[in-house]
Order: C-alpha cells, then sequence, then structure tokens
C-alpha cells in the first residue's frame, strides 16, 4: 500500500483514509477505517472524470450492482454517496491472500481444497447470476481466501447482459488466459462466460500454473479463441471438473450448479481448509493484522502525522498482506493482469489487421532551384545509426534518438507515436501499409498499428534481422542464421536453413512473384520459395556486399558486379549489362536497382542509368557527382529520382526523363545519410536529423 499523496483526501463520509491499495483506469481505491475501527476498501473516481455526469451514474451504478448481490460468497457493499461532486464507494475490506498469492507461496491447492473452491465459487456465482448479472472478470487475483471460505471480489465491470461496462469510454477489459473467447471476440456476454473463467481459476489452483500461456498477451488471447487449454498440471482425477467449463460454444459449458454438484459432497467441515496447514495459518495472520492495525485507529486523531491520516501507524502493503479491498477493486488495482483495448482500434479478432489509412499525396513542387522542405529538419530525433525510414501511409517510421523506434506524421512531422521497447539493429518493416513489425531485445517479433503505436500480435520468433514483409507474413533472419517465415496469423509458418550462409552481417532482401530473394554480406544471391522456404536458386559472387534485389513481375534485378535481370523462378539469366568501371576495392559498379513505371533505376558508377525491361537504353544517363558506396537504392516519385550523394553534397532528385538539371538539397553534419519516398515526398535520414521535401 502506498502512503497518501498531495490531491488525495482524508476522509469521505465516515471513513477516515490511510493509503492507497491501488488506482486504475477510472479511480483509485483506498484503505479506510470508520470511527468504530471497521475497515473497508473505498474506491473514488478520478478527479478528471468526477465532472462527467454521465460517467459518475455509471460508476454509482457499480455499487447498486455490488448491492443487488447478497451471497456470502462476495465481499459485501457498506456505502455509497456523492461527496464534493466525486462519488465514491465503501465495500468490506478482506485481508486474506487472494489465490494466485496463495499459490504463488503454498503451490497448488490439494484434491479437497480444488474441490471446496469449486463448490464455493459456482455456488456463488449462481447466486450472481440470479440477479440477472455477469461477473465478467472471474480470475485468481479477484478471489480471497478467508477464514470463511473464497470471496468473489471486484464487480467494476460486472453487468446485466448487453449492460454497460464500467471503464472509461471507449475501452474494453479482458483479462488474458481468463476472460471467455466471447469477451475476447466482443460478443455477447453471458453467465456461460463466467463459467469458462471458473474452469481457467480451478486449473491455476490445481495445477499451479494458467491454462492459457504465451509470450505475449495477443498470444495468450488467440488461445483463448482457438486453441485449447493445456491441462497437464492439473491432477487426473480433477480434470473432468474443469474440462468442460473451456468449451468454445457457451451453449456447451456446464451451469454453476452442475459444476458445484460435479465438485463431490462437501467435506465434514469445510471451513476447517480455511483455517488449517501454512495457508490456514497465513491467512490467520493476515487477518490478525488487519484487526490491530485497524483497531489503532479507532479513535485516533484525525490530524496527519508522519505522512498517514488520522495518526495511525504507516500501513506497508506487506502489513495489509496483499489486501484486495473488497468487492470494486479495479482490476488492475487488484494484482492481475487486465488487458485493456481500445475501443477504437479494437478488431472484432485480435490478429485482423485494421484498415490502412488515409492519406493525401502532396502537390508536385518546382523543378528549379533547390527544393525547400516540406517540415524539417527535425534536429536530435532520430539515431545516427538508424535504418533508412520506412514511409507507411500516415506516418514515417525510424530509429529514434535515445532508443527505440518512432513515427511521424509525413504531413507536418508531429510525432505520432514511440516504441522503446523495439530493437531498431533489427530493423523494421511494413505489412500490408498497416502494421509495422519490428523485434526487442529478447527476439520477439512485435507489430504495431502503423497510424496509432498500438500493438497487435507478437511471436517468440527469436529475430536477428527482420527481412521483407508482405500483408500475408514476416521473413526474417533468426539469431542463430535460419530462415523463419511467420504469418500474420501469429504463427510459425516454417524455418530453414539458407542455402548460402546468413552469419556476418545483415543481408538485402526483396520479396516477390512467391520468392524471397536476399543479398548476403559476400555478395552471394539466393532465393528460396516463400511458401515453404525451400531453394530456389543461388548465383554466387554477384556483388562486393548486400545489394537490395529489385522484383518486378516474374524478373528480379540485381547490382553488383553487372546490372543483371534473372528470372525469380529459376534463376535463369535474361540479360545482364556491364558497369562504365568494374567494382574494385569497394568503388564503383552498379548500384540496387529500383523499378518504376516498367523502367530499372540504378547508380553506374557517377551516373544514373535508366534501362527497359529487356535492357536497353530507356532515357539518356545523368552524370552524378559525389556517389560511392554504400550503395543506396534510388527513390522514384512524381517525375524525379532521388539519391543520395556524398558528405559534400547531399540529395539529389534528377529528372525520370533524362532532360533538365537536377536539384539538390545540400546536408551538413556527416554520414550516415538514407532516404525514402512515397505520396509525393521525400524523408530524409541525416545522422540523428529528419526532414521532408517535395519532389516535382
Amino acid at each position: 500500500m502506498k502512503p497518501l499523496g498531495q490531491g488525495d483526501p482524508l476522509r469521505l463520509g465516515p471513513y477516515r483514509l490511510h493509503g492507497v491499495l491501488g488506482e486504475g483506469g477510472m479511480g483509485k481505491v483506498y484503505f479506510g477505517a470508520d470511527f468504530s475501527g471497521r475497515p473497508a476498501a473505498v474506491k473514488v473516481l478520478l478527479p478528471e472524470l468526477a465532472h462527467d455526469g454521465h460517467l459518475t451514474e455509471r460508476f454509482l451504478r457499480e455499487a447498486r450492482t455490488a448491492q443487488a448481490v447478497t451471497s456470502e460468497g462476495v465481499a459485501r457493499v457498506l456505502a455509497a454517496e456523492l461527496e464534493g461532486g466525486r462519488p465514491w464507494i465503501a465495500t468490506e475490506f478482506l485481508a486474506g491472500p487472494t489465490l494466485d498469492d496463495a499459490v504463488a507461496c503454498f503451490g497448488p491447492l490439494d484434491d479437497t481444497a480444488v474441490r471446496e473452491l469449486a463448490r464455493s465459487l459456482a455456488r456463488t456465482l449462481q447466486d450472481v447470476h440470479a440477479t440477472g448479472l455477469v461477473h465478467r472478470d472471474v480470475k485468481p487475483p479477484n478471489v480471497v481466501l478467508t477464514s470463511r471460505g473464497p470471496r468473489l471480489i471486484d464487480f467494476g465491470i460486472a453487468r446485466p447482459e448487453h449492460g454497460l461496462t464500467l471503464t472509461r469510454t471507449g475501452q474494453i477489459p479482458v483479462t488474458p488466459g481468463y476472460g471467455a473467447p466471447e469477451q475476447v471476440l466482443g460478443q455477447r456476454v453471458g453467465p456461460a462466460a463466467d463459467v469458462f473463467s471458473l474452469g481457467a481459476v480451478l486449473a491455476f489452483a490445481a495445477g499451479g500454473r494458467p491454462a492459457y500461456t504465451g509470450a505475449e498477451i495477443t498470444a495468450v488471447l488467440y488461445e483463448v479463441v482457438h486453441g485449447n487449454p493445456d491441462l497437464g498440471a492439473v491432477p487426473e482425477g480433477l480434470r473432468y471438473l474443469v474440462a468442460p467449463c473451456f468449451a468454445k460454444d457457451p451453449a456447451a459449458r456446464p451451469l454453476p450448479a452442475q459444476v458445484a454438484e460435479a465438485a463431490a459432497a462437501p467435506p465434514p467441515r469445510p471451513g476447517r481448509l480455511w483455517k488449517s496447514g501454512p495457508l490456514g495459518a497465513e491467512i490467520r495472520q493476515r487477518e490478525e493484522a488487519a484487526r490491530r492495525l485497524t483497531a489503532r485507529t479507532a479513535g485516533s486523531s484525525p490530524t496527519p502525522q508522519d505522512g498517514t491520516a488520522g495518526g495511525a501507524p504507516r500501513l506497508t502493503r506487506r502489513r495489509l498482506l496483499s489486501a484486495a479491498g473488497g468487492g470494486v477493486l479495479l482490476a488492475a488495482a487488484g494484482g492481475g493482469t487486465a488487458w485493456w483495448l481500445s475501443r477504437a482500434d479494437a478488431p472484432s479478432d485480435p490478429f485482423d489487421i485494421p484498415p490502412p489509412a488515409k492519406v493525401q499525396a502532396a502537390p508536385l513542387g518546382s523543378a528549379d532551384g533547390s527544393p525547400k522542405p516540406l517540415w524539417g529538419p527535425l534536429q536530435d530525433v532520430a539515431d545516427a545509426g538508424s535504418p533508412p525510414p520506412l514511409p507507411v501511409r500516415d506516418v514515417v517510421v525510424f530509429a529514434a534518438a535515445g532508443g527505440g523506434v518512432a513515427a511521424r506524421q509525413v504531413t507536418d512531422g508531429r510525432e505520432r507515436w514511440r516504441i522503446d521497447a523495439a530493437k531498431t539493429s533489427a530493423g523494421y518493416l511494413s505489412i500490408g501499409d498497416r502494421l509495422v513489425a519490428t523485434a526487442d531485445g529478447e527476439g520477439t517479433l512485435r507489430t504495431w498499428v502503423a497510424a496509432t503505436g498500438s500493438p497487435r500480435w507478437t511471436v517468440d520468433a527469436q529475430v536477428g534481422v527482420l527481412l521483407a514483409a508482405d500483408a500475408h507474413a514476416v521473413y526474417l533472419q533468426t539469431t542463430d542464421g535460419r530462415l523463419r517465415c511467420v504469418g500474420t496469423d501469429g504463427k510459425v509458418r516454417w524455418t530453414k536453413r539458407p542455402p548460402v550462409p546468413l552469419s556476418g552481417g545483415r543481408p538485402a532482401a526483396a520479396l516477390g512473384a512467391g520468392h524471397l530473394v536476399f543479398c548476403t554480406q559476400t555478395g552471394d544471391v539466393a532465393a528460396v520459395r516463400a511458401e515453404d522456404g525451400t531453394r530456389a536458386w543461388i548465383r554466387k559472387g554477384q556483388a562486393a556486399g548486400p545489394l537490395r534485389p529489385a522484383i518486378d513481375g516474374g524478373t528480379v534485378y540485381l547490382g553488383g558486379r553487372t546490372l543483371a535481370a534473372v528470372e525469380v523462378g529459376t534463376g535463369r539469366q535474361l540479360w545482364s549489362r556491364n558497369p562504365l568501371r568494374p567494382p574494385r576495392n569497394g568503388v564503383d559498379g552498379w548500384g540496387p536497382p529500383v523499378v518504376a513505371g516498367g523502367v530499372v533505376y540504378a547508380l553506374d558508377c557517377a551516373a544514373l542509368r535508366p534501362l527497359r525491361a529487356d535492357g536497353s537504353q530507356a532515357a539518356d544517363p545523368v552524370i552524378v557527382a559525389g556517389v560511392a558506396p554504400p550503395w543506396q537504392p534510388p527513390a522514384v516519385q512524381g517525375n524525379s529520382v532521388w539519391i543520395v550523394e556524398s558528405e559534400e553534397t547531399g540529395v539529389s532528385g534528377l529528372p525520370r526523363s533524362g532532360e533538365g538539371d537536377p536539384q539538390t538539397y545540400a546536408l551538413a553534419g556527416g554520414l550516415p545519410r538514407s532516404l525514402a519516398a512515397d505520396g509525393n515526398r521525400v524523408f530524409v535520414l541525416n545522422h540523428a536529423t529528419l526532414l521532408a521535401l517535395p519532389v516535382y
């Protein structure tokens, strides 16, 4: 428990407040005691929300909802009032350990205790459902073990069927691994959802671990909807009791009364279960500690002393012994792992890809003179070692200064979101212009909504380097040098040893025509079939280093010692063009090509060469001063082709027709530099600076 802070009330109604038990999206929960010393958990709406009359009414409706449940298996509502414009609710304080605390300290419950837990919770749910309510958040942190038996708490999101959920507007609480499939999918939630949650609670109590697990929250939710519970840790003699609760079809789940009956006859003195053994001793110790602490507050002065209210000794969370205060604690404050999903972003299925963001292309600029930035330069926003910027519809993504990945609006450069957990050395990719794929330091593949930065599905994929992606899959190099394909359903489709070694650096890759084509650090090029990762072909010694291929239709274009056109499926060479000067000592040769409008653009030493698909010249070469490896692909937008030049120059836009003068935007500050283009905008990273230029 935390001490009261600035702005926290000292008293609400008859309750003197002593500390903060927890805080969630809507309110704070305080530990308090009335004049007689009777403890209570007092929940108060946050000040910034109290002005909303509708929200206040919803908050107070929670008290009426919980008061409707008279079962002995729940924490009682003691009082509820609107005071000083802020509503509060006081509920019975329960000092026993929550079920998750008990299992963590003492291990799984034995057979008799699990059966009694099942019988008690099932009977309580039967009483809850009899009032027309659905609890909606049955989980181990919301089950408190007292000397009188298990008690179900937290009616903060309990509602009649089709009733509103008490959260901030536009949010839905789902507890991973305990919420039923219909809750995850945002469908109708009835009493059967509580039965699913009850089965998950019993499986945890009996086996000591959740029935649904995963590396990330979205993986757990996916398994709830599409997978089967892992009951391997549940004793064989108890599986018949919990397994039926996990039926995907709500109608196929048992009723609470049937669960209680299936738990078998109660022991002769069921109350002794919670008063004997190490767990019973822990319960007694916690309840006695709470009695001593609250007894000291009775009759004490209400004047705060030493950071506490009422002159009471400072209460710590340890001394209060994980007191999950009564039946109205927020899920986030009750020790659980509530997952909050913004309704604005929430798909019907967590693995649905949201619709692409809309963005208007910038008007074409003048072909005369030097371009004036659309926005920027933004100083010190990027990491100097950032991969090239990645435009994804209405944002441009890059490695942020100080770590992680950031996205800025393409229209004005304002920051849209930032992901600190991303490991930028692994790169980032666009998935269908809707998601951004990154990796974290543990090699986990993480995806985010491009427009908002909201998290989506994640996979423990051992990511070393992200290679390529389309709307259906992400292709990557693992930390041990293998190739791996992960579908957008969050499942690994295949893992293969590459036909050429990938160790020693970051390969450059392209995806198209059903193949993944990549060029290694040693300049070898290989293609594998995207469907299963099997080898298609190898082309040794194509380049002096990794140059990104360009795929157009059934042809892949390769830079390096030659500019070669190769059939994607077979590796058969269609044509090849020598450079003006052969590559040597890291200079000259062909740079990586790019295809736009059926024309192949590539730097040939100091000239930009446009070639048709058959290898013939499409326009006159344009001589460029100050370009040198490491090569970067040109960026084609509007009527111009943009390239990165040397430290003394900057970036230049060359006419696609080969006629006319190029325009150059001068850059200072040193290397590295990179660019990318989309929507008639060129995004330039210059060391730690980001800017956007118009095209002509």
